[in-house]
């Protein structure tokens, strides 16, 4: 296979995330050709200039559409604002490219509605960023499960938390706009979800309640805005096989950085992990002596593939942007047509489903089923 010809439409947290995974996808697995970083796209000229030059791209553009117009681009990374997605990755499809979008996939439903649609009749791979999945420590997980670790699972409490909104003299910006989703719903609580979905499949019922702790915000020009999306939410879930869940997502949270607490209860034990602590997880089997009974700390190690692959010594931990070079390479793998635990435009709409019968059960105050 000749290397990936790759183009990446923003350069900020994730579009740097981006590039990080594809300048070290070949240095960490060693099977694939090493991609090409053919073109970058920002918002500006001179941004784009020096972000390619830092990012290692041979060509810099201000046009995202001259990016995808470019016949040497295969994959177009799409790490823009929510509202921008579906323009750039539906434009990305239809012009032969295979995609890699953030999540989520649209603020509106018929928006991500259409670049499924799209995905389907270009033949080309699109993939959406949800790498917490690829954990080493989060697929021994989901093995556990399926081996009966811990029985046969009824409950789950997942909380997703940070703190990059708890401050109230925080400048309003565009994560608060309505244009940008419902809030901590979709901009934060589809990562948990896609846990959920990994692990167990789909969400099929929800009740939800969701909370603005802030009015308003600061504008830094002054005077304030109003907020007009909800940086909280608590929802009631029922998954497949009679399983309850709760889902609590807070971008108001003080002290809390990275947090996707998630507790899993089955018929023989339980299994703990939590995001801030990506490199270990708790294992308690009702098994043996009660006396001796405990929740059993497991550090992730080679055993743990594909940690094996980035350091060969347990306990030293991998970071954020392994999990996103894992991804990078789950994404090529689906390519070249090997099977890969990638999240499609199908299974993210079926995420993107659950989270707007969460916001329709706000408003209407009451069970929505997920069809």
């Amino acid at each position: 296979m000749k290397p990936l010809g790759i183009g990446l439409i923003g350069t900020g947290y994730m579009g740097k995330c981006h590039a990080l995974a594809w300048n070290a996808v070949k240095t960490v697995f060693g099977d694939v050709e090493r991609p090409r970083l053919v073109h970058l796209a920002e918002a500006n000229a001179g941004l784009a200039e020096a972000r390619a030059g830092e990012f290692g791209f041979e060509k810099a553009t201000a046009d995202w559409r001259a990016l995808i117009a470019d016949p040497e681009v295969d994959v177009v990374s799409v790490t823009t604002p929510n509202q921008f997605h579906p323009e750039m990755a539906i434009a990305a499809l239809q012009a032969g490219k295979h995609v890699w979008c953030e999540k989520p996939m649209a603020p509106a439903y018929a928006d991500a509605e259409r670049m499924l649609e799209t995905a389907r009749g270009s033949g080309k791979v699109a993939a959406l960023g949800y790498n917490y999945i690829q954990n080493p420590v989060m697929r021994h997980i989901k093995t556990l499960v399926g081996e009966g670790a811990i029985g046969t699972v009824n409950h789950i409490r997942v909380e997703m938390d940070e703190d990059f909104m708890a401050d109230p003299d925080v400048f309003f910006y565009w994560k608060s706009e309505l244009a940008a989703g419902y809030g901590a719903l979709d901009d934060f609580a589809v990562h948990p979800l896609s846990l959920l979905w990994y692990l167990f499949g789909h969400v099929e019922a929800v009740i939800t309640d969701m909370v603005r702790p802030y009015a308003d915000r600061p504008l830094s020009e002054g005077g304030r805005r109003a907020v007009e999306n909800h940086d909280g939410a608590n929802v009631l879930m029922r998954l497949g096989g009679g399983i309850s869940a709760v889902l609590m997502a807070n971008r108001a949270a003080w002290g809390r950085k990275g947090r996707i607490a998630l507790q899993i209860y089955g018929s023989k034990g339980s299994i703990v992990y939590d995001q801030e602590r990506m490199n270990e997880f708790e294992l308690y089997q009702a098994e043996g002596r009660g006396s001796e009974q405990g929740f059993r700390k497991i550090l992730a190690a080679p055993a743990h593939r594909p940690y094996d692959r980035f350091i060969p010594a347990p306990g030293h931990g991998l970071g954020f942007n392994d999990l996103k070079i894992i991804e990078c390479r789950e994404l090529i793998r689906a390519i070249s047509g090997e099977p890969s635990s990638i999240v499609t435009f199908e299974d993210g709409l079926r995420i993107e489903k659950s989270v707007h019968a969460m916001a329709q059960s706000f408003h209407e105050r009451r069970w929505i089923e997920i069809g």
